[in-house]
């Protein structure tokens, strides 16, 4: 490895142990801003279902990797000594970190249709985080509430727009990639990443999907193996999980009777019953049903 390339990792493992005294979970990345190390499951022949999202105890599951713990991270780094940025987890407490990524490349200007966003659904922009790419774009951190899951998505909001949600990540500030090193804008790197305001929250959140009736036989192994993802959360991911299960479950029309079991499968991986039923009900109210 190069003399730069050895300095630009050791400044990226810097940075990331950073990042994480501050709540910030973290990975390392290469130059192309991807993952530093690969999934340890790509010459599987029978990939799992649910896929492996760290369950297995190796590296390798991009965001699902992510850690704030400074002996885990540099382990990490260890595994991945020709890493030169990092990224940050989104989705995770305490932030619930939102990336609002607006790009340069697509000949549009994607700041611009922020604005108009925030005039025509009537909120603020506030005071947060703001990260300057090498490209001329700007990443934008905010913070969600516990127990919402916002997805990823790539121009729904406007062309240029796009959202890093829950198993998404943004490239860390100091960051050396292919094309530059990110930086955070001046007067932004001591702000904490500000509360997503509630009328662009709600752009971020899909539709509710109208639920189906399954027949019972499906209803009963689709329970079980929502039971099963919920059962395998860690910590640090098991409100995210069990959130996701039960949006399913309601989605499916099963949630009124899955509830017991979900709950029971929550307080097995630590939640108190009071957490496991604020974030089912959550889930419920997201799907449009009544918990």
């Amino acid at each position: 490895m190069a003399t730069t390339d050895r300095q630009a990792t050791t400044m990226a493992l810097a940075h990331a142990l950073s990042a994480a005294e501050r709540g910030l979970a973290v990975i390392p990345l290469s130059r192309t801003k991807l993952p530093a190390l690969r999934s340890p499951h790509r010459d599987d022949p029978d990939p799992a279902d649910p896929p492996c999202h760290g369950e297995c105890g190796r590296f390798g599951h991009g965001a699902y990797d992510a850690s704030t713990d400074p002996a885990r991270i540099r382990a990490l780094f260890a595994a991945a000594p020709w890493a030169t940025g990092y990224g940050i987890a989104c989705g995770l407490p305490p932030h619930h970190l939102i990336g609002v990524d607006l790009d340069t490349k697509t000949g549009t200007d994607a700041c611009a249709a922020l604005r108009e966003l925030a005039l025509r659904h009537l909120f603020t922009l506030p005071a947060t985080v703001v990260v300057l790419t090498p490209s001329g774009g700007r990443h934008l951190w905010l913070s969600g509430p516990p127990g919402v899951v916002v997805p990823n998505s790539a121009g729904r909001l406007a062309p240029g727009i796009d959202i890093r949600g829950a198993g998404g990540y943004l490239v860390g500030p100091g960051s050396r990639t292919e094309h530059g090193v990110y930086t955070t804008a001046p007067g932004t790197a001591h702000l904490a990443p500000a509360p997503c305001p509630r009328a662009l929250l709600r752009l971020l959140l899909p539709p509710p999907r109208t639920p189906h009736r399954p027949s019972p036989a499906s209803a009963g192994r689709h329970g079980r193996g929502l039971v099963r993802f919920v059962l395998g959360a860690h910590e640090g991911r098991r409100n995210t999980r069990l959130f996701w299960a039960a949006c399913r479950a309601y989605e499916n029309g099963i949630g009124p009777a899955l509830v017991a079991s979900l709950v029971d499968a929550a307080l097995r991986t630590g939640l108190t019953e009071r957490e496991a039923r604020a974030t089912i009900a959550s889930a419920a109210r997201l799907t449009g049903r009544r918990p």
